[in-house]
């Protein structure tokens, strides 16, 4: 259930990542929309990386030390 998490977090992340591009290149930078966009996308990564940290730390992810 986390994996899918990350994963559905990271999808929405390059989902946002894309739209705001398409509103910079759409808008040409006369609306809010790519900060709006831009927005979304840092609260996610946050978000992402939070719930990675805290699963570590949890232990319901472990690191692979060998490859």
């Amino acid at each position: 259930m986390l994996k899918v998490l990350i994963v559905i977090l990271m999808f929405a992340v390059v989902v946002s990542l894309f739209s705001g591009l398409f509103f910079l290149l759409k808008d040409e930078g006369k609306t809010q929309r790519v900060l709006n966009s831009l927005i979304v996308r840092v609260t996610l990564s946050a978000l992402l990386v939070a719930i990675i940290l805290l699963a570590l730390w949890q232990g319901d992810l472990s690191l692979n030390p060998t490859p």
